[in-house]
């Protein structure tokens, strides 16, 4: 019975070539989209979910709280991971371990080598105890769980880190070999664990006693002390079985007032949360460590809606197109019935069509989805992989998709052409295209057009925003500047002033300064600033930058009021932005001139005033910003260079010259330097993937949109052949056959647009709510997106009934 319904099915196929390769194309697109949606989805919802009972595992964050305003940090103060092992209960499992800055030195004593081998820049690294390898399952390779991390000066190596440190070693040999840090710690391999094969935000590969910290220089300043939180200090916990985080969390507040002495100036509160482990991969308000991307859940729940969108706009192909040529099939449906079929049969035929349809559709998704990875390669995560002989989840999903799809767009038809009567069919009284499937044709129609529309105007809405962001004036100057980092341990002045001054001398070079950051960067320093109007303290959350009197010149940041800094070692006086001059009651910027303001416990004068710019990305509102001179704290340089030639020479060589400056102060460390207006760039790089991402799902929906019309005219136009050639004869123009065979359909159209307005309005003011500054909603968005739909559909009606409007009347006359 099976192997007759695929019979018929392939016949029927057989006979309508063009609408069985527009189902197929429209499904294909859809099922290859929702694939590598799926797989998107499915690799950022596995991370962390290996971990055993790791519902009952949570990272211990910070939140602050000043001025109304709220300040999270992922990280906790560095005594309090053994406090709370020492004094709270309901906790089965403590891990406190802190990172590791990636500017760390290695050095390697094989025994056949003459000089030890230098690794710079080691990253991946932390220091743990041995609890860390109770909450994460590794698998030991050589040494034991046990007797390792537990001293200072061990240290554990995944098998990665472990084969480039020996790459000639058995793991049994690696244990007992001597690693060197930073030239003055010194470290023996105790362990060598399996790399995590799972996804997981666990990426580190070097494993260093916790203890050798406590031991050695490496020893942080904050390590004993309760008020300085830092992100570097990670704290997780496993709790035990029937204690909630609602009951730990206010013991967790309690031991930090009982242990930290609040400073009289501090006018912050603290609180903290347990961030669940699931949670970690997803929560930008505490990061991960760095190691790994973030994921963000509404943009995966709205990647999960374009896939619904896409199959459902082919389901809407394939219905359309189904019902349209019900009277084709009428009389077969007719004869089976006559012959005894029963409507169950029937129904069963045309799912089986349906489904033999949507499996070759799936099958030559499989062979697209490779190229849409590939195309879509710089916003899909690195670490996702597609195979279906090592990824059985992806044929059970294409399995499901097959299902649902195939009953989806095959169950309508299969109802409608299965319950047509017999005797009418055989007299070919039955369907004409008319009443109640025709009206649900059209609104399927419209419901195509409309997800069409809207995809067009957030596109254009997006791109919008996006140039709007990246050409704004943000008040300062960023083209032409390159700026780079000193070595975070030097502190030496001398070496700093001897770069700036071989800097100075390089012809490519206009201008050199020295601060701690650029006007608008990721590494924001807040602190808190009072000014007393006499009456009151006004105390406020403010931003710090620290720079030379050349900070306003290179950046061409405009002084309103008062003079610029003077250069010094320590900071004796300060800029001001408009912001802050508000906020303590100036009501113009010189009034601010010469008034004192209490910062890093002393007063300081303001000797000038700045126009407001923006600090971060335009999501974010201007805040009141500190410059204070004082070049200790300078170990960033901000350099502009001299205008470019044609020829795009100057730069190089500027930059090149720069280079051999910077290795001939600090020979040991690499040159690596950033263009200030790329920096600024990479701030709407999730802006600049949703942008292409809509670009490329508004071109697949208008392709599968414009398939179905293309159907849907070709069906009608060959409905009507006779009646065109009746016209013409009678003496219609080609002009008015064709607006007769499109009208119907630009109303459709029109109508899909008048509908997809306010929701494309509402969609983008939502989206747009997210920036503080941001572009308008101009009608010509609306309008320019409607009459890109309109001219698209008008070219792929005009190609059909263009065809059929020439065609030679007594030609179609003969059609019946």
């Amino acid at each position: 019975m099976f192997k007759n319904y695929f019979l018929v099915a392939t016949r029927s196929f057989w006979r309508n070539k063009v609408f069985s390769l527009i189902n197929i194309a429209g499904l294909s697109i859809g099922i290859s989209a929702s694939l590598v949606i799926f797989l998107i989805v499915s690799y950022d919802l596995s991370f962390d979910k290996f971990e055993k009972d790791g519902s009952r595992v949570y990272r211990v964050v910070s939140d602050f709280s000043f001025s109304g305003h709220s300040f999270h940090n992922s990280g906790i103060t560095s005594p309090m991971g053994p406090a709370i092992k020492r004094e709270l209960t309901g906790i089965d499992l403590v891990v406190p371990f802190r990172t590791w800055d990636d500017d760390a030195k290695l050095s390697i004593p094989y025994p056949t080598a003459n000089k030890p081998v230098v690794l710079k820049k080691q990253n991946e690294a932390i220091f743990a105890d041995e609890n860390y390898f109770e909450l994460l399952p590794y698998k030991w390779l050589a040494g034991s769980p046990k007797t390792t991390l537990k001293q200072p000066y061990q240290v554990v190596l995944t098998e990665s880190r472990a084969k480039t440190y020996f790459p000639n070693l058995d793991y049994t040999k690696m244990i007992g070999m001597q690693l060197t840090y930073n030239d003055t710690v010194h470290a023996t391999v105790t362990g060598i664990v399996k790399d995590i094969d799972k996804n997981t935000d666990f990426t580190f590969k070097t494993f260093v006693s916790l203890s050798t910290l406590d031991k050695t220089s490496l020893k942080p300043g904050d390590w004993d002390d309760w008020s300085s939180t830092t992100s570097a200090s990670q704290l997780f916990i496993k709790l035990s079985p029937g204690v909630t985080a609602a009951q730990i969390a206010p013991k967790v507040l309690k031991l930090y007032e009982t242990h930290h002495t609040p400073d009289p100036e501090d006018h912050s509160t603290t609180g903290y949360t347990l961030q669940p482990l699931n949670d970690v991969h997803f929560n930008n308000d505490y990061g991960n460590f760095g190691t790994n991307g973030m994921a963000h859940k509404p943009t995966l729940y709205g990647l999960l809606a374009v896939a619904a969108f896409l199959l459902l706009l082919a389901s809407i192909n394939f219905i359309n197109l189904t019902t349209a040529q019900a009277s084709q099939r009428g009389r077969e449906i007719g004869i089976r019935k006559t012959l005894g079929g029963k409507k169950s049969q029937l129904t069963l035929q045309f799912l089986s069509e349906t489904f033999l349809l949507t499996l070759i559709a799936t099958l030559l998704s499989i062979a697209i989805a490779p190229f849409l990875l590939h195309v879509f390669a710089d916003f899909i995560p690195s670490g996702l992989k597609f195979s279906l002989s090592k990824q059985p989840g992806i044929i059970l999903f294409l399995a499901l998709l097959v299902v649902v799809v195939s009953l989806l767009s095959g169950f309508y038809p299969a109802v409608l052409l299965s319950s047509f009567n017999p005797v009418l069919v055989l007299k070919n009284q039955v369907y004409r295209g008319k009443g109640r499937s025709a009206w649900l044709r059209k609104t399927l129609t419209v419901t195509q057009f409309v997800i069409a529309q809207v995809f067009i105007i957030a596109t254009i809405i997006v791109s919008k925003q996006i140039s709007y962001s990246l050409n704004k004036d943000l008040g300062f100057k960023k083209d032409a500047i390159v700026f780079f980092d000193t070595n975070f341990y030097d502190t030496s002045q001398s070496k700093k002033q001897l770069l700036m001054e071989k800097i100075k001398a390089i012809p490519e070079v206009a201008m050199v300064s020295r601060s701690n950051n650029p006007p608008s960067s990721n590494g924001i320093w807040t602190s808190d600033a009072k000014y007393n109007n006499g009456k009151r303290d006004i105390e406020t959350e403010i931003n710090i930058k620290i720079a030379d009197s050349n900070y306003i010149k290179l950046y061409q940041l405009k002084l309103l009021a008062g003079a610029n800094l003077r250069n010094s070692d320590t900071t004796n006086s300060i800029l001001i932005n408009e912001n802050y001059a508000k906020i303590i009651g100036c009501t113009n910027p010189q009034q601010a001139v010469g008034k004192m303001i209490t910062w890093n416990q002393k007063l300081v004068p303001i000797v000038g005033v700045v126009a407001d710019f923006n600090q971060k990305s335009l999501r974010e509102p201007i805040q009141p910003l500190l410059i204070a001179n004082g070049d200790k704290r300078g170990r960033k340089f901000n350099i502009a260079l001299r205008g470019q030639d044609d020829a795009g020479t100057v730069w190089k060589a500027g930059i090149s010259k720069i280079e051999k400056a910077y290795k001939e102060v600090y020979p040991a460390d690499d040159f690596s330097y950033t263009f200030f207006d790329e920096s600024i760039a990479k701030y709407y790089t999730e802006e600049k993937n949703i942008s292409r991402l809509l670009m490329w799902c508004t071109g697949l929906t208008l392709f599968i949109s414009c398939l179905g019309l293309l159907g849907l005219v070709i069906y009608i136009t060959n409905q009507r052949t006779k009646e065109i050639g009746i016209r013409k004869i009678v003496g219609a123009s080609l002009t008015q056959i064709i607006a007769l065979l499109s009208k119907d359909f630009l109303k459709l159209i029109v109508l899909a647009f008048i509908i997809a307005v306010p929701a494309a309005w509402w969609g983008g003011n939502i989206w747009l709510n997210n920036f503080a500054y941001k572009t308008a909603m101009s009608w010509w968005v609306f309008a320019g997106g409607g009459a890109a739909m309109i001219v698209i559909a008008f070219v792929i009606m005009l190609a059909r009934t263009f065809k059929v409007a020439v065609s030679n009347p007594v030609e179609s006359l003969r059609v019946e």
